[in-house]
């Protein structure tokens, strides 16, 4: 019977084996993006992201002979209790994510090891994966194997999805969503009679953002963010040194011509967000940006060229949601972003999302402007309560 020891990583030197692990078993998948290495570093590192401010967060990793054969995570984001029930998260639950493993009995090993961790410390029930906070990669890859992620979206082997299900107890919770468009084709009559009636509108003014006053921009969009989303499921809010770690991250790929506000008689209402494809110069770098790395991004950088661009976000206060409003100022916030996509950065192809799939005004849009799903990723969840408790 094989031995396979999971334990705890505890310092500098395990946490850089975590982050080698995705790198050495997803080496053969020609379609996975190597992250760069000090981001993937910084991720797990207490002090360098803010998650850990609200988290109790373990990482594990799975040895058999002495050699790293996988890894996971496991975390109780106490922003994610304090969420109704209802919305997905709540009491009680808390999550494991970033499984790697050699096979299905180290991702078996691991999974009941991360939930084993979960219940010592109260939690009743879990969803996964995540990794780790909701707002970076969640969710397991069900569809899309078959060509690379765009910028900041997960790629895991087909294969997790059937050892998580085969682990005992797992069943979908959501499904999460990306579409796919040809950009150089204009939209349906319809949208652009919308777009066009909303561009005689003295009361709606859609602009670019201004990076200039780029940390009072992104704190403006946050708060739309957190408003626009509050009521969706697994909803949780950003914190003020999240909104400062996001702007960060962001800045070096954020282009005012494509990221829009929308005001509504002077007011921001709604916003989109538009990233181009970093994916795209990242991935023959395999993680690494030295030695000549940097030099590459750096050119990029200043004159991306692209052929995909990204809507990561968007959303549209609360209050205007379900409104004819919210989908006129939603449509006219995409074509401007299209033509400027086309126009300074030579892009053919955009994917919005994920949208959570029973997302009826997200996937109402999508469906508008003839975009097709071409990636799902899974959130399971299983109750942590052994059977007759």
């Amino acid at each position: 019977m094989r031995k396979i020891e999971v334990t705890p990583v505890t310092n500098k030197r395990e946490r850089a084996q975590f982050v080698d692990l995705s790198y050495r078993l997803n080496a053969n998948d020609p379609n996975w993006v190597a992250p760069l290495r000090s981001e993937a570093l910084e991720l797990v590192t207490p002090g360098r992201n803010p998650f850990f401010e609200h988290a109790d967060v373990a990482h594990f990793i799975a040895r058999e002979d002495g050699r790293p054969v996988g890894r996971i995570s496991a975390h109780i984001d106490r922003l994610a209790l304090a969420q109704p029930p209802e919305q997905g998260m709540g009491p009680g639950t808390g999550n494991w994510g970033l499984l790697e493993a050699a096979d299905e009995d180290v991702a078996h090993a691991l999974i009941h090891h991360a939930e084993d961790w979960l219940r010592a410390h109260g939690m009743n029930r879990v969803l996964a994966p995540l990794g780790m906070s909701v707002w970076e990669e969640p969710g397991q890859l069900v569809r899309g194997h078959d060509h690379p992620p765009t910028v900041m979206m997960g790629h895991q082997p087909r294969s997790h999805a059937d050892w998580i299900e085969s682990a005992g107890g797992y069943a979908p919770a959501k499904s999460l969503l990306t579409y796919e468009i040809d950009i150089t084709k204009e939209f349906p009559p319809l949208i652009q009679r919308i777009v066009a009636a909303g561009e005689k509108n003295p009361r709606i003014r859609i602009r670019k953002v201004n990076k200039a006053r780029f940390d009072d921009e992104a704190k403006l969009i946050l708060d739309i963010l957190n408003d626009a989303w509050s009521d969706n499921w697994g909803f949780v809010p950003f914190t003020e040194s999240e909104i400062a770690y996001a702007g960060k991250k962001f800045r070096p790929i954020v282009f005012e011509d494509l990221i829009m506000v929308a005001e509504y008689d002077g007011e921001p209402v709604a916003f989109m967000m538009t990233l181009p494809d970093l994916n795209e110069v990242l991935a023959p770098l395999k993680g690494r940006l030295f030695p000549m790395g940097w030099l590459r991004v750096l050119r990029w950088m200043r004159r991306p060229r692209v052929r995909t661009m990204r809507v990561p976000l968007m959303g549209v206060v609360k209050r205007l949601q379900s409104s004819r409003m919210a989908s006129q100022l939603a449509f006219m916030m995409i074509e401007t972003i299209r033509r400027n996509a086309i126009a300074n950065y030579g892009a053919s192809r955009g994917e919005i999302g994920w949208i959570l799939d029973d997302n009826q005004g997200m996937v109402a849009i999508a469906d508008a402007i003839e975009s097709r799903i071409n990636r799902e990723y899974v959130i399971y969840e299983k109750s942590l309560v052994p059977s007759g408790a």
